[in-house]
């Protein structure tokens, strides 16, 4: 029983430390949204205009930045697809992952289906500051909520996606 108990112990050590570092390194690279980001309109693949703040008004909206390059995102971007297809608030960014052809070839190769704003030259990542692939970020009503880098769970997703509207 004692070793049962030193092993629960170290494990929910190794949780709180483990934890706390994603929380700092989440901190430390944060995306900065720029200045009324939420009026500006963005054009998806399939010709839509949008903006982050009509997209997020009724429901949080997760935007997800990523690129096909990207060796973590072929693992959280068929995620991000499956909340897009069940109804969740999702946009896609593509970053630096060629023209409009491209983006979508790439898409439909994996057979992937999901809005995309696409970023070809990293204008819109600039602005952002977006250092690292994946990125995603939370926005509720027109303000950034949340944001996390790396790979997240598609059940982390729909964690942070509650959370926000909660």
């Amino acid at each position: 029983m004692a070793r049962l108990k030193r092993w629960a112990r170290e494990i929910l050590l190794l949780l709180l430390i483990t934890g706390g570092i994603v929380w700092l390194m989440d901190t430390l690279r944060a995306p900065q949204a720029p200045d009324a980001f939420a009026e500006q309109q963005l054009a998806t693949l399939d010709g839509s205009a949008v903006s982050l703040a009509q997209l997020s008004q009724q429901r949080p909206l997760l935007v997800y930045f990523w690129a096909s390059w990207c060796g973590v995102c072929r693992y959280t971007t068929p995620s991000v697809a499956k909340l897009a297809a069940l109804g969740d608030n999702v946009l896609s960014v593509a970053l630096r992952s060629g023209d409009d052809v491209q983006v979508a070839e790439w898409l439909a190769g994996k057979r992937l289906s999901l809005p995309v704003v696409n970023d070809p030259n990293g204008a819109l990542a600039a602005q952002w500051q977006i250092g690292v692939t994946p990125t995603l970020v939370i926005i509720d009503k027109g303000k950034v909520v949340q944001s996390t880098t790396g790979w997240t769970s598609y059940w982390g997703m729909k964690l942070r996606l509650w959370w926000a509207a909660w």
